[in-house]
């Protein structure tokens, strides 16, 4: 800053000084607008010009250009950016749709171990390749220009997302079949409650494997007023072991038979199935809503179905197509409920609590009802 400058004063009046203020104390005002406010304030005052940067945290030259420029041209200008004209865009649209097609690819097809992209490796492989491509606008694209690029089409090829591919060639003859099934149900429900018993009982089944025995390694604290407000765990824990939820869920009344194995399979099966056969009527026809589990299908399996001939029916879900059955909306509620942040002492005690969690669900049935679909337009 010229000699002259430095020691010439910068008067306000009571109206500038009070805008000033109001800016430098502003919330909602852009930074550079609220520390040049606060410069100019500090200068007014009689600050020396290294006071004004220990105070404000801005450079010296910083501090002079605008000093310098509220005392040339007043206060209003000493806030304002000068005027510049709008670059033309440097990067062409060529080398975007280079950015674009190298984001539609996987990495792996370059020669790298990764997976997918981040936004860092597409920008050093951009600023690496792109020049050899004839874009040399993009030789110093950095994360921000790969960003920007990404964001106008919108890409995200540092995200993932998952489906379900449909391998089953007649899913949707299976899938309009499990769901003309729970169509019928809900009308024998509402004749059943007008005094009429369902002709066909009918029961989704299936397996929960890999519920995890898990044992805290130190006591849980308690939630205490005035000293937390939340339960405390130690992060540390013990693993005990897995077990295997089998369970069958009455469509009708939303009862459950469920029992609780180290494995599952067959025989394990075919002990539910015997508990299913014990608990209904003997003249009554079960029909069974279930997967393709090798347990459900095996030879022993099998054989026990052809000892019971005319008491159950299978209807198999589709292939990939498991979240059909309604069975799996039993199996979220325990994991929201009794098996949230479960913590036990062995797998026997694990096993008593899931039989006592089914108990309760049993005191208090609710009927699953399929709500997924319109039914006219899944079919």
């Amino acid at each position: 800053m010229p000699k002259k400058s430095q020691k010439a004063k910068l008067i306000l009046s009571p109206e500038k000084k009070e805008q000033l203020q109001r800016i430098a104390n502003s919330r909602k005002a852009p930074l550079r607008e609220v520390q040049r406010a606060n410069i100019l304030l500090r200068y007014s005052e009689g600050i020396p010009i290294i006071g004004v940067e220990k105070m404000v945290h801005v450079s010296r030259p910083t501090i002079y250009k605008w000093i310098e420029k509220a005392l040339a041209m007043g206060i209003e200008e000493g806030l304002k950016d000068k005027y510049h004209r709008p670059k033309e865009p440097v990067i062409t649209e060529e080398a975007k749709a280079w950015v674009i097609n190298l984001a539609c690819q996987k990495p792996t097809e370059y020669g790298y171990a990764a997976e997918m992209w981040t936004r860092s490796a597409l920008a050093d492989h951009t600023r690496k390749y792109a020049p050899q491509a004839g874009h040399d606008c993009l030789k110093k694209a950095g994360k921000a220009t790969i960003q920007r690029i990404l964001e106008d089409h919108p890409l995200h090829p540092h995200k993932m997302a998952y489906y379900q591919e449909r391998r089953d060639p007649e899913f949707e003859q299976k899938m309009a079949e499990v769901l003309c099934i729970y169509k019928e149900i809900n009308l024998q429900n509402k004749a059943e409650a007008a005094g009429a018993p369902p002709s066909v009982i009918t029961v989704s089944v299936d397996e929960k494997p890999g519920v995890q025995a898990i044992q805290n390694i130190a006591p849980d604290i308690m939630p205490e007023p005035g000293k937390q407000s939340r339960m405390m765990r130690d992060y540390e824990y013990k693993r005990l072991g897995t077990l295997s939820i089998l369970a069958t869920l009455d469509l009708h009344d939303g009862h459950v038979i469920a029992q609780v194995h180290d494995k599952h399979r067959s025989r394990e099966f075919i002990s539910l199935l015997k508990e299913i056969d014990a608990y209904y009527p003997a003249e009554s026809r079960i029909r069974i809503i279930l997967d393709n589990h090798s347990a459900h299908i095996s030879k022993e399996t099998m054989k026990y179905l052809a000892s019971r001939p005319g008491r159950f029916a299978y209807v198999h879900t589709p292939k990939h197509g498991s979240w059909l059955n309604l069975v799996e909306t039993l199996f979220s509620k325990m994991a929201r409920t009794f098996l949230k942040h479960i913590r036990v002492n062995s797998k026997q005690e694990l096993k008593e609590r899931i039989l006592l969690g089914i108990r309760e669900i049993n005191d208090s049935p609710i009927v699953h009802r399929w709500k997924k679909f319109d039914f006219a337009h899944a079919l």
